[in-house]
């Protein structure tokens, strides 16, 4: 008898742990209980947590948010643990508690929760246990059970009989019209959810003037999410009756007075270019899209110019180049030279892509002269999508072209007076080498590389030597060999103390790409060379150099080259020489 009574004491032990900490001051302590609870409802068995911990948690649906979304969280992987979908209604009351609470991340996680439990109702127990929590989530007299209710329809109504989904629509049909803004709003972000799953014919009769109602809202948060619902509800109609019953509804969200709206038309224009089909397109949303690149909202524009492209592309391709030239590509002149950076720099992410679509002919004479003038745009990220996306002219135009057209400007940009320019054109050089291939740079670009190493602007000459690098690694160790290299030694030699400290520089950077055998062979002897120098600033940075190089290279070839190096220059005249050397030994030492 005592053992069975300490067994019953251990199968309670579990839940008075849950209540105690539930109940603990501590909100940390009450959010890890939470967290346990399916290691709990384990260890209670099925029968008990139906019976005493799910109640229990209903009752105890007043805490802090974060403990009220974990829960919210853990009830929906709960299924298991009461039985499986013949027990899983139990899971309800608690939840539909959450889903009538103040703070919105609770709410929206208990109806995550909810939907995912109704999958695993049978079609009568969803009429039975689940319906009833929609009507009275519903009619509930706080906003909060209202909008929860509308991200459960969609869930419930394919499985219910004919008069439950009538009674569905009609209580949808409900929220739409609500007094609260709040439950409009829920209702016409769940519109093209619901629309999916509704017949045809109810879609025409019930939810179309929703759609209808709901885009004409006073506040303007309701019309714009009446916009997501618009691409769904054109997917599923008819041609005839996208045009009748959805169009003129597009046109008016198109020229809505506020531009929030105008910028969801904006965003999810080339989706609903894809519902509407290739005729209503080039009858409406031509006109409409032009009217759109020349909103008088900055925000609505950059919107458009970034559909540019793939509206373009999405056209008839019948209609396709007469429309652009004629009716898009004006607009796309006026954006080039915007007022907003935003917009232009939106436009130039997507412009080059129009090349391919119009091809060589209209690219050269329409398409270079808006490139040439973004090249030289003051915006660097306008300057940065150009050069981007260079590739996509290219391959229209061949590289001939494009190096009689673009090039000139982009050496324009790399000599030109203010250093902030020509440090913005060097760090694009990889990118453009990347894209231009070795031959074509080597022709075109290299002695300009090799020009900025010898500029007077500190900054210029950095940012060339770590260009190099980068240009090293992508066009290999040979080619460094042949064509950089020998003209970074040469710097050596030069006059000017600065360029020999440029010499070294490049070479730490250049011995990180090249590896250690041409470091050894072929950079080394250079550095040692220098360590003669009449300036003390580059026999300083010639200790600095040996001291990078050191892990770079071969333990005994460094030893028996850089270690007599070192010894003479810490018995240096100047100060900074000796300090430097005695580093520089101590990595040797090491």
């Amino acid at each position: 008898m005592a053992a069975s009574d300490a067994t019953t004491d251990d199968s309670l032990y579990p839940i008075a742990v849950l209540i105690d900490e539930l109940r603990n001051e501590d909100v940390q302590l009450r959010l890890n209980s939470i967290k346990k609870l399916s290691t709990i409802a384990l260890a209670l068995g099925i029968e008990r947590t139906r019976s005493e911990l799910i109640p229990f948690l209903t009752d105890t649906i007043y805490d802090e948010d974060e403990v009220l979304l974990a829960l919210a969280e853990q009830l929906g992987a709960l299924t298991p643990l009461v039985g499986g979908p013949e027990f899983v209604h139990c899971l309800l009351p608690p939840l539909e508690s959450l889903a009538t609470v103040e703070e919105t991340v609770v709410r929206d996680k208990a109806v995550e929760s909810l939907r995912l439990i109704s999958e695993q109702h049978s079609p009568s127990d969803l009429e039975t246990y689940f319906v009833p929590l929609l009507r009275r989530l519903a009619s509930g007299d706080w906003f909060t059970s209202r909008t929860s209710a509308c991200g459960l329809f969609s869930v419930a109504y394919s499985k219910v009989s004919h008069n439950v989904k009538g009674e569905l629509r009609a209580t949808f049909r409900m929220l739409c019209q609500d007094d609260t803004p709040m439950v409009r709003r829920a209702a016409a972000s769940k519109l093209g959810e619901f629309a999916r799953v509704v017949e045809v014919e109810w879609l025409k009769a019930d939810l179309i003037p929703m759609f209808v109602l709901l885009a004409q809202d006073e506040q303007d948060s309701v019309r714009l999410l009446a916009v997501e619902a618009c691409v769904s509800m054109a997917e599923l109609l008819q041609q005839e009756d996208v045009e009748q019953l959805v169009m003129p509804t597009l046109r008016q969200c198109a020229e809505d007075k506020s531009w929030r709206v105008r910028y969801m038309v904006a965003d999810k224009f080339t989706e609903l270019q894809k519902a509407v089909g290739p005729e209503i397109s080039k009858q409406d949303l031509v006109s409409a899209f032009q009217a759109l690149l020349k909103d008088p909202e900055a925000e609505v524009r950059a919107a458009a110019a970034h559909k540019v492209r793939d509206f373009c592309q999405a056209l008839d391709p019948a209609f396709r180049e007469s429309l652009i030239m004629n009716q898009i590509l004006p607009c796309v002149k006026e954006l080039v030279s915007d007022a907003n950076q935003h917009v232009k720099s939106a436009l130039a992410a997507v412009i080059m892509g129009l090349s391919p679509i119009l091809g060589k002919d209209n690219t050269i004479e329409h398409l270079l002269p808006l490139f040439l003038t973004q090249l030289k745009d003051e915006c660097p990220e306008v300057r940065l999508n150009i050069i981007s996306n260079l590739d996509c002219v290219n391959s229209v135009i061949g590289i001939q072209q494009l190096s009689q057209s673009l090039l000139p400007a982009i050496v324009e940009l790399a000599e030109d007076s203010k250093w902030r320019v020509r440090l913005a054109i060097i760090e694009y050089m990889p990118l453009l080498a990347g894209q231009l291939g070795v031959e074509f740079f080597d022709e075109k670009l290299n002695t300009l590389c090799m020009a900025w190493l010898v500029d007077h602007v500190y900054a210029i000459r950095e940012a060339a030597t770590n260009n190099l690098k980068k240009l090293v690694e992508k066009f290999g160790v040979e080619w460094a060999q042949s064509t950089v290299i020998p003209k970074v030694l040469a710097m050596a030699r030069d006059q000017n103390y600065l360029h020999r400290m440029t010499c070294l520089f490049c070479i730490n950077v250049l011995s990180e790409a090249c590896g250690p055998d041409v470091t050894g062979k072929v950079l080394l002897p250079t550095v040692i060379s220098m360590a003669n120098d009449n300036v003390a600033n580059v026999r300083f940075n010639v200790a600095k150099s040996l001291q990078k190089l050191t892990p770079r290279m071969e333990a005994q070839a460094t030893h028996s080259a850089i270690k007599p190096v070192l010894d003479k220059l810490i018995t240096d005249t100047d100060v900074d020489v000796k300090y430097f050397a005695s580093e520089a030994m101590a990595v040797l030492s090491g």
